[in-house]
């Protein structure tokens, strides 16, 4: 089959563009009825970069990589998704036993009533569903293998990571939105979300190989995630210590997956990579 060449920049210029400028579109639209339908079409845009990207590619195995990453169910090994899962949860757990001692409350090992936001009277449950799963059609679809492609999956964990942050730059400009209450904390609390995301990467990556590439596994991880982050009663404070903690946890888990990481066959030939050992499997 013909040999397909990632695009990286082009596709990342192109979501930013889309994205930002529907939710720049949904903040001069604030608290109207049309916000939250602008927030959402911003929210599908990696998804439809990446899926228009791959079905006018002209290249059958790219198209093929993407239907087995939607679909290819059986390939998912659970135990490396509640090993993912499990380590978030002891991160949670170290990082509220630190505070405690500098003032934090043990009521934090609690669960909040509430999510602690919502958009134009939209569940809040909802829209970390949908950013849950849509996000991952765009970044497992295409982007994040557009980096890995020329990278090592420890390179590209860094990459992605910084990628992912800034995208969600316009959301701290629109009420309503989780990073808008952090921007009315205060700066360090913008800083340590955006820095939250690079550790974050790395789990998000470790799932993702682990699982031979699926979507399914990690939009399951991504979901867990980000419902735990606001149904746990963890103080703002605190997370500022979960980050430098999953800081130490990524680097756990990369030495421990160093030829995850570090291994370079699949760099320039990752579609190959993946058809080889879907191959050796189906033997």
């Amino acid at each position: 089959m013909e040999k397909y060449t990632y695009r990286p920049v082009r596709f990342y210029i192109t979501v930013f563009a889309l994205t930002w400028g529907w939710w720049i579109a949904a903040l001069v639209f604030k608290d109207t009825p049309v916000m939250f339908t602008f927030m959402a079409i911003g929210l599908f845009m990696p998804a439809v970069t990446a899926i228009v990207t791959v079905l006018t590619s002209g290249n059958r195995m790219l198209k093929e990589d993407l239907k087995r990453k939607i679909v290819g169910f059986y390939r998912i090994k659970p135990l490396s998704i509640v090993k993912a899962v499990l380590l978030f949860l002891a991160c949670v757990a170290v990082s509220i036993c630190i505070s405690l001692p500098f003032g934090g409350s043990v009521e934090q090992f609690s669960f909040t009533k509430d999510f602690s936001f919502s958009i134009a009277g939209t569940s809040a449950l909802l829209t970390m569903v949908l950013a849950s799963v849509i996000e991952e059609v765009g970044w497992r679809g295409y982007g994040e293998d557009a980096v890995g492609s020329y990278h090592t999956w420890f390179a590209e964990s860094i990459i992605f990571g910084c990628i992912w942050a800034c995208w969600h730059l316009p959301l701290f400009l629109i009420p309503g939105t989780y990073h808008y209450t952090l921007k009315e904390m205060g700066a360090v609390y913008v800083i340590n979300f955006l820095l939250s995301a690079i550790p974050v990467d790395f789990l998000q990556t470790w799932v993702y190989v682990k699982n031979n590439r699926s979507m399914l596994a990690t939009a399951i991880f991504h979901l867990f995630l980000n419902i735990m982050q606001e149904k746990i009663n963890i103080s703002p404070e605190t997370k500022c210590i979960e980050t430098l903690v999953m800081f130490a946890a990524a680097a756990v888990v990369v030495i421990m997956n160093r030829k995850l990481f570090f291994s370079r066959e699949h760099i320039g030939a990752l579609l190959e990579v993946q058809y080889r050992n879907d191959e050796n499997e189906k033997k």
